[in-house]
Parts: structure tokens; sequence; C-alpha cells
């Protein structure tokens, strides 16, 4: 699969707000700026889908895109930078974590992990917070074009190994791994 339409539903601040469909939902968690915007670019080949920021913290509610009637994405405030209140951040901790408990159309979370940088801090307590409820779980590392190709296979190596499970690479910018990352998801989604 070259590419997929996909199209921006809706944003929900709350699991009240989001959409009733069926289709496999994919929620996105990352730290801010780590590419969540840039990987439904690609997937999509349409770079203007999802606003892509160099401002860490700019999504501050849920994103749906729907690809192709196939499956939704969904794109969470990324975790780690915002500047916001301490009340706003945890009325989003609230809101999202309601979420990922409760909306029954999630098929599998998708954890970002920059390959540029050791697994983060909040990047673990993400996971941790993710296999204490035991919720399916992929991780993308993206920006995997800035790490030489001689070093992707260790990159890839000491992330799988410290986050169990499986491990695709994934550039946005040469859209490297995007057909084989798509393929993952759709048959995840039957």
């Amino acid at each position: 699969m070259n590419q997929l339409n996909a199209k921006f539903v809706i944003s929900a601040e709350k699991l009240s707000q989001c959409p009733d469909f069926e289709l496999p939902e994919f929620p996105l968690l990352g730290r801010s700026n780590v590419g969540k915007s840039s990987f439904i670019n690609a997937i999509a080949n349409n770079k203007k889908l999802a606003k892509t920021s160099n401002t860490p913290g700019k999504t501050r509610l849920i994103n749906f895109f729907n690809f192709q009637d196939l499956f939704m994405i969904a794109d969470l405030p990324g975790y780690g930078y915002a500047k916001v209140s301490h009340e706003s951040q945890a009325k989003w901790q609230k809101y999202l974590e309601e979420y990922l408990l409760k909306r029954k159309q999630i098929k599998s979370l998708i954890q970002f992990i920059d390959a540029r940088h050791d697994i983060q801090k909040n990047d673990y307590q993400m996971r941790e917070w993710v296999e204490s409820y035991n919720l399916p779980i992929l991780t993308i590392v993206t920006k995997i074009d800035y790490i030489p190709k001689g070093k992707r296979t260790q990159v890839l190596s000491k992330i799988s190994k410290e986050l169990a499970g499986e491990v695709l690479p994934f550039s946005a910018i040469d859209r490297y791994y995007c057909d084989k990352t798509i393929d993952y998801i759709v048959n995840l989604s039957k």
C-alpha cells in the first residue's frame, strides 16, 4: 500500500465528545515534538493533513483522522511538555485516561520514541501505565533518518530490549518504512 486517503474528522476534549463509529482506532502516544503529526501526514501522503509545529505542546485535544474507512488514528496531546497550568494538565490526564481505558474502538496504542535520544523518563512512565492496564501497544521509532544506516539496527535493538513488543522504525522525511507500518496497522485492524 503506497498511500491511504485520509481526512480529519473531529477534535474532542474527552470521551463523551469522541465520534461514534465502529472503525478500529489507534491512539498515538508520545512526547511533544516526537513526530506524531508528521507520522499521520506521511502515512496519508498529505503534508497538510495534521498540523505540525516546532513549538511543543500545541496539540491540546484528541484529533481523529479516518484512513480510507479502514481505521482511525487518534492524535493525542504530547506528554512531557506543555506551557499550561498544573490544573489544565491534571484535567487532560483525567480525560485521556478515561478515553484510553473506556474507548471500545481502540485496537492498539502506538507509542512514539525519537531515535535520536535515549528513552526518556516520561516514555517509561507512559509505558508502565499502559502495561499496568495490560493494553496492547506498538512502538514506532521516529526520525530514524537522523541515525547513520550502520547504527540503526543497534538503536532499534536497544529500544526493543527496553520496551518489549513490536518495534518499527519510521521516517516521515523519506517515508522510510511507511508501507510496512501501514500494512502492520491494516493487519491489526482486521
